[in-house]
């Protein structure tokens, strides 16, 4: 009697797989990209806005931005694993992914809002304007002007770093791809897709921006 290997070929089944594992890149993407701009929004104006705050938090940004994200993850991942702690890779990837973004991010706005003429803002004093007035009306469209394509770079970044978490075990796209490559052996046509997924997610990202940044000027 003759011995036959099961069929470990591609079946149907595996795109849904991989349809899953790319919900999940989105949704780690969305969630990371939202949190981080949020947060670093708020970050780059304190940091712009006081000198005390740029020295207490200038740890914190040069840290971050000088560590790579994937040693980050895997030492957050070890640091929760040595104390015991139950912690999700979903949210432990978005923790990590949203600090990273909140970083760049806050660089870019506290960049973008040092660029605004100081006449235009004593200006806008002279009217009668106050700090917070003057910081929505006159050097936050400035600001959006001169830091809106740093941040669509900063995005289009976070999504391709996704890819990154699946060292900690979270099964998004490139692990999908990863286990299917392990157990049927096609490895080319799979990473083929990985990365046509990831071109097609920052080109249209990226044409979207620049028609956005077109109506902005204009």
């Amino acid at each position: 009697m003759d011995f036959v290997l099961p069929d470990q070929g591609f079946h149907w089944g595996d795109v849904h797989f991989l349809f899953i594992g790319a919900m999940h890149t989105l949704l780690v993407s969305v969630l990371a990209g939202a949190f981080g701009t949020i947060v670093g929004i708020v970050l780059g104006w304190l940091r712009q806005a006081s000198s005390t705050i740029r020295i207490v938090t200038a740890p914190y940004v040069d840290v971050t931005r000088s560590v790579p994200l994937i040693i980050q993850l895997i030492l957050a991942n070890s640091i929760l694993a040595m104390s015991g702690a139950q912690f999700s890779t979903f949210w432990l990837s978005i923790i990590v992914l949203s600090s990273s973004m909140t970083v760049v991010t806050a660089e870019v706005v506290r960049g973008a809002l040092s660029t605004v003429p100081y006449a235009y803002i004593r200006a806008a004093r002279s009217l009668g304007m106050g700090y917070f007035q003057t910081l929505v009306h006159i050097c936050a469209p400035l600001a959006v002007r001169t830091g809106l394509s740093a941040w669509i770079g900063l995005l289009l970044g976070l999504t391709r770093d996704t890819a990154l978490v699946s060292v900690v075990g979270y099964v998004d796209f490139m692990k999908s791809a990863q286990i299917l490559i392990s157990r049927t052996n096609e490895t080319l046509p799979l990473l083929m897709g990985v990365g046509l997924f990831y071109f097609v997610i920052c080109y249209s990202v990226s044409r979207y921006s620049a028609h956005l940044h077109k109506g902005i000027a204009s």
